[in-house]
């Protein structure tokens, strides 16, 4: 029961709720009659037999019709707009605090580099990572040659080119994105000698399905020599080494003298030398090595790092003069209104493989 006053008035609404419409009006009218009986009772008798206050009835309770609750029409409707008010407040706050990276112009922003190719969205790319062997006339080798142009013209006159290849943080996709670039430059007529210089934790020997047991960290030992452990892959004879033996110290390795001298070496029998290393927020390998090099070709993934660790990336390099030669964004998506150049491509045109006429 409820019992309220209306402002600015002498009126009392008496509510009574109860499952049975007839007993909750039954209650209400019980009550007032009550209320009056006792306000006559205890209030002083005036003149002529008159109180000089009374209770009125101003409206008997009657049986109700429907109830009072619940209603499901209105509740369903306040349910509705409550639901789609918060969820528009929620979308709104994860819009300003997702700071992640996702679409082409937004990653050349953050890193202030030019873009020099971009890969799209494949959900299958972990089962076949080499795409340039296994479907060379998909449109995802398409954008891996795409990408081999543009690295072309980065320094077309010099006579050998290196490149690290590294990414932020792990899982953007550097390593596939080193091998099918090594291949297609090799497809291309180029001498490329594809270095597995992430020793922690090395994907390449992996993925081509060679041995790794032995490779450059062994060769900046001192163990082996460098034409020892190179090993050819594929029907080009794409030249690969091994990362090799996990050492203690891979940074102190990679920034060395030797690996100086192992540079000058691998140049006077290739014409590029592509680098696998590990990202560049986790350890600095990647930055050490690339200040020895061309520069540094950044991969990243659409919607997997935020603005702030690409710029700190960009960072770990300009600390050690290593020069950024671009980024290549990866996981673009193919659909949607945020779809790649690339993607529009993709979806124009069909690749096949066939007579040519």
């Amino acid at each position: 029961m409820e019992v309220a006053t209306q402002t600015g008035t002498v009126i009392l609404q008496i509510r009574v709720s109860d499952e049975v419409p007839g007993c909750a009006a039954a209650i209400a009218n019980g009550i007032t009659s009550s209320l009056q009986e006792s306000v006559r009772r205890v209030t002083p008798q005036a003149a002529a037999d008159s109180t000089s206050l009374t209770l009125t009835r101003i409206q008997q309770a009657a049986v109700p019709e429907d109830p009072s609750s619940p209603q499901p029409l209105i509740d369903l409707g306040l349910g509705l707009v409550v639901g789609i008010s918060a969820g528009i407040g929620l979308l709104a706050l994860r819009q300003m605090l997702d700071t992640r990276l996702r679409s082409v112009e937004a990653i050349r922003q953050a890193a202030q580099a030019p873009v020099l190719g971009g890969i799209g969205e494949d959900p299958g790319a972990s089962a076949c990572p080499l795409v340039m062997q296994a479907d060379p006339c998909s449109p995802r080798a398409e954008s891996f040659r795409t990408l081999r142009t543009n690295l072309q013209f980065l320094n077309p006159d010099a006579h050998s080119r290196s490149f690290v290849i590294t990414s932020s943080v792990q899982g953007e996709g550097k390593s596939t994105t080193a091998v099918n670039l090594a291949i297609s430059l090799r497809q291309s007529g180029e001498r490329v000698l594809l270095v597995d210089a992430d020793m922690r934790r090395p994907k390449v020997a992996e993925d081509l399905g060679l041995e790794g047991a032995v490779g450059l960290s062994d060769v900046l030992a001192g163990g082996v020599r460098l034409e020892d452990v190179i090993q050819r892959w594929g029907p080009d004879d794409l030249a690969v080494l091994p990362a090799g033996t996990e050492p203690p110290n891979p940074n102190e390795l990679l920034g060395s003298e030797r690996m100086n001298r192992l540079l000058h070496q691998m140049h006077e029998d290739f014409d590029v030398l592509l680098f696998d290393t590990p990202p560049l927020l986790p350890v600095s390998d990647a930055a050490m090595l690339a200040a020895l090099t061309c520069g540094a070709i950044l991969v990243v993934a659409s919607g997997r790092v935020s603005q702030s660790e690409v710029a700190e990336s960009v960072e770990c390099l300009a600390t050690v003069k290593a020069q950024l030669l671009g980024v290549v964004p990866t996981r673009l998506p193919t659909r949607g209104p945020d779809v790649h150049l690339n993607g529009r491509y993709q979806q124009t045109y069909s690749y096949t493989a066939g007579p040519v006429r």
